[in-house]
């Protein structure tokens, strides 16, 4: 279910319950400096086969940061 998650409820669930972190960034973003173990999709990859690369089981933290 989709919601917003605080920097606590992030490591929370990356320890308790080994989320996987999802970086949305460009590229370059992501390349230059990106959370430490987090998977790198573009936008336009958060689709069906996203679900081919994700485990099931797991809780999934997407995350893109925006300062519009």
């Amino acid at each position: 279910m989709p919601g917003s998650v605080t920097r606590e409820e992030l490591q929370r669930l990356v320890d308790q319950k080994g989320a996987q972190v999802v970086e949305v960034l460009p590229r370059e973003e992501y390349d230059d400096e990106h959370i430490a173990g987090a998977i790198h999709m573009s936008l336009e990859e958060l689709d069906e086969d996203a679900a081919l690369v994700l485990a099931k089981d797991r809780p999934v933290v997407v995350y893109c940061n925006d300062f519009l």
